[in-house]
């Protein structure tokens, strides 16, 4: 009689503990979601302070601080803009400034390639004479004092001027926007540049 008591006061209390753990088990997996959410939030929080936000990456140039414009000295033209490469920047004397309008297209712009507005950072440049013009196919040019700028396609190396004088309307830009060197207007009395110095106008590039 002894024995069955025992025994069935055994199997209540093996009863009681499955049923406490039974309790007990679905609380400790919320506990566990729980603590979980804190670290994921907090796993965010360091991916964004580190900089892992999704966001497209800066264009190019502005991840080394390279400028659009850039003021230069040249050898032979004296202060002269480039881009961001070192290449000359020039004017089309058929353009016009006020206002900005660029007259340089089809052939024209496969010879003189725009300078198009992709960033506006400049350096040794005033950033109010800095602007831009709507080309005829909806592009946009940069221009500067309101004059459109463009790139000589023969200039192959960063500092060339090879499009200085070509058709007696092109001329690179100084960083105000005028024309540069013999585009500027000769002191009274200068000797004109002789034969073998001026620029020869290349055919079908001066437009």
């Amino acid at each position: 009689m002894r024995s069955i008591v025992r025994t069935s006061a055994v199997t209540a209390s093996a009863i009681a503990l499955i049923a406490l753990a039974t309790a007990c088990g679905p609380e400790n997996s919320q506990d566990s979601g729980t603590a979980a959410a804190p670290a994921a939030t907090a796993a965010a929080a360091t991916a964004t302070a580190a900089g892992d936000t999704g966001a497209a990456p800066a264009p190019a140039g502005a991840e080394t601080g390279q400028a659009a414009l850039v003021a230069a000295q040249s050898p032979s033209l004296g202060p002269i803009v480039t881009d961001g490469s070192g290449h000359t920047l020039y004017r089309f004397d058929k353009d016009t400034a006020k206002p900005s309008a660029s007259n340089c297209n089809d052939a024209c712009a496969m010879k003189w390639p725009p300078a198009m507005v992709d960033q506006t950072s400049v350096k040794g440049i005033d950033a109010k004479l800095v602007g831009s013009v709507t080309r005829a196919d909806g592009t946009k040019q940069l221009t500067l004092n309101g004059w459109p700028l463009y790139r000589f396609a023969d200039d192959k190396a960063a500092g060339d001027t090879k499009g200085q004088g070509v058709g007696g309307t092109w001329f690179a830009s100084t960083p105000e926007g005028k024309k540069a060197g013999a585009g500027a207007a000769a002191p009274a009395g200068a000797a004109a540049p002789s034969a073998s110095t001026a620029p020869s106008a290349t055919t079908g590039s001066g437009y």
